[in-house]
């Protein structure tokens, strides 16, 4: 089996534009290519988003463009551009790499007896642009690390993607015992805006938003001033329907989500079977009710989703809160979003206690991604 490996650092970082959710719905609903049920689909999918802010890595939202003509949105008349692909990937080459260095330096620095020289592993999440050589490759050169460290790419996968990442950094770090390897995920979804009278578009831009996460994972055993986290099992479940009901395409005027209202149906009947592989491997937890895991770390891909997660698995009020909250502060930011989830859960936790946390994300196939982790609070000073 190896070491009991562990998130060390757990650091996010979002860009510095705020968007007030009542404001962006107020922009799109006036945009001369709505017609009368696209304005009435923009007005119901974000008041009912459960989202009150989010961030972005636009500033022409505010009037920002330094200078330059605006690609994205014109502030002055209020109207959306549409820009190409490639237009929008320029931003995302730009932007992406200065969140990603931004929050894998945040997490080295949080990381107890760990620094840029024993990095030896480092595993990029994104689905929201690409570029090459990648954000890989901007960390190992932008802080310095070692030439030598092995470096992989998760991309295009979806929302679910920070859960196979931090699976493939246990696997590394069994195998390793000496393992040090840094997981790094950043989504600017917002680049991806465009105006459409489709609704799986405007449900979309509703919900989407832009954040970045990092973690530091190890075997290594050493001294810890901060709670860690430490991961036990993974599993993966394909949903028996839903292909069609969640995916994410390259269009002409920037990548295409179709989100499906059927995917609230789809999770509600499959829920509880996507848990019974991971709950197999400690038969004491499958027996006991869902709400005996004192945390859940689930997906907030939505108001619905989370509606019906909660509903179907028993769960209270409480073990919801921070997905709530971090869709109420930061919307939908894709495979981020988890990680953020998981930060909140991290900051709560009683010193000198282990607490269960079962984390679930959601995306394309539809896929349903688990995994069972343990709080591991500091010693009480």
């Amino acid at each position: 089996m190896g070491p009991n490996v562990t998130i060390r650092s757990l650091e996010t970082a979002v860009p510095a534009t705020e968007l007030r959710q009542s404001e962006v719905r107020d922009a799109l609903a006036v945009q001369p290519d709505l017609s009368r049920l696209g304005k009435r689909l923009v007005s119901t999918s974000f008041d009912v988003s459960g989202i009150e802010r989010r961030f972005s890595a636009l500033t022409e939202w505010h009037g920002v463009t330094g200078g330059e003509e605006p690609v994205f949105f014109e502030a002055e008349t209020g109207r959306f551009l549409n820009p190409p692909t490639g237009a929008r990937n320029q931003v995302y080459e730009r932007e992406a790499t200065v969140l990603f260095t931004q929050v894998s330096a945040a997490a080295l620095e949080a990381a107890d007896g760990i620094s840029a020289e024993d990095v030896t592993h480092v595993i990029t999440v994104s689905c929201t642009g690409f570029f090459a050589p990648g954000p890989d490759y901007r960390i190992v050169r932008d802080l310095g690390l070692d030439p030598a460290v092995q470096r992989y790419h998760l991309g295009f996968m979806g929302c679910y993607a920070a859960l196979p990442a931090l699976r493939q950094a246990q696997t590394i770090c069994r195998a390793e015992p000496d393992a040090v390897v840094l997981v790094a995920t950043v989504e600017l979804c917002t680049l991806h805006v465009r105006t459409s009278n489709d609704p799986d578009t405007i449900v979309g831009s509703s919900l989407f938003a832009d954040g970045a996460a990092a973690a530091i994972i190890t075997g290594k055993d050493l001294p810890a001033s901060t709670p860690l986290l430490q991961l036990d099992h993974f599993e993966t479940v394909l949903t028996p329907v839903g292909e069609e009901a969640m995916a994410w395409r390259i269009g002409d005027h920037g990548f295409e989500m179709v989100l499906g209202t059927y995917v609230p149906h789809i999770i509600d009947e499959h829920i509880t079977g996507a848990l019974v592989p991971l709950l197999a491997h400690e038969p004491a937890l499958a027996e006991h009710p869902h709400r005996d895991i004192e945390h859940w770390a689930i997906h907030p891909g939505g108001r619905s989703i989370l509606d019906k997660v909660e509903a179907k698995l028993d769960l209270t009020e409480a073990q919801l809160v921070p997905a709530r909250e971090t869709l109420r502060d930061f919307g939908n930011m894709s495979s981020a979003t988890v990680m953020f989830v998981l930060q909140h859960i991290l900051r709560s936790v009683p010193a000198g206690r282990r607490e269960r946390v079962c984390a679930m994300a959601f995306g394309p196939g539809l896929t349903v991604e688990t995994a069972l982790l343990t709080t591991i609070g500091t010693p009480d000073q």
